[in-house]
């Protein structure tokens, strides 16, 4: 399975959120834009919680199943690594949508004078974060289940991936 890397999540971000910005400008010079809803940065907080507890959970198992303590619950592969799918999609969405957001609220920033833009604003912005939050929780689950023979470094001439 090949990691997710920053670079990715970081353009995909770069360019929903110019296109975000573009879109909002357009919209609003049409018509009314489009309210940012209070509960997206609640959904990707919760998302981020669901990937961190999964992380931690996943994290203590694995310890204690390499420590080889007496009734140490194993770890199914198959379960790790539905989890690290999860998690890269997880981070790929938040990426999307956090730039779409983040793009949202550029714009806003430029309509602060009025109270339910500075609100949307606000709500943008803590989706971002939230957003970012998400990304941080996936790319942490990764790492956790990360096999020590994945390294690319314990294996002399082994290709890099990808």
């Amino acid at each position: 399975m090949r990691e997710l890397r920053i670079r990715v999540l970081a353009g995909v971000f770069a360019v929903a959120g110019v296109l975000s910005w573009a879109g909002a400008r357009l919209w609003n010079s049409i018509g009314t834009l489009p309210s940012v809803p209070l509960a997206a940065p609640v959904v990707l907080a919760l998302i981020a919680v669901v990937l961190l507890a999964t992380a931690l959970s996943l994290r203590g198992r694995l310890k204690a199943q390499r420590e080889r303590r007496p009734g140490a619950k194993g770890v199914d592969p198959l379960m790790a690594a539905r989890a690290v799918v999860f998690g890269q999609a997880s981070a790929l969405v938040a990426a999307l949508v956090s730039g779409m957001y983040g793009g949202t609220g550029v714009f806003l920033l430029e309509l602060l004078d009025f109270p339910v833009r500075r609100d949307q604003a606000i709500y943008a912005g803590l989706s971002v974060l939230a957003g970012l939050g998400v990304i941080a929780a996936a790319l942490f689950l990764e790492r956790v289940c990360k096999l020590p023979e994945d390294d690319d470094e314990n294996h002399p001439g082994a290709e890099p991936v990808a």
